[in-house]
């Protein structure tokens, strides 16, 4: 039982890792939808997705979790 319930949480935070994943890239597209990014907002929005890649990989290494 005590397993089961480690599994949720790590479920959870998978979940939550792959939102932010898809949300950053999906603001990124937005803004590039609207205008031209200066090298300075693309190079920030490169490091958030890089961040949040590294985030939910790291995550599945640790876990051995996949959604």
């Amino acid at each position: 039982m005590l397993r089961t319930l480690t599994s949720v949480p790590s479920c959870i935070e998978h979940e939550r890792l792959e939102f932010e994943l898809s949300e950053v890239r999906m603001r990124g597209q937005y803004l590039t939808r609207l205008r031209s990014l200066s090298s300075y907002e693309r190079a920030a929005w490169d490091r958030r997705e890089s961040k949040a890649l590294a985030e939910l990989v790291d995550h599945e290494l640790e876990h051995g979790c996949n959604g």
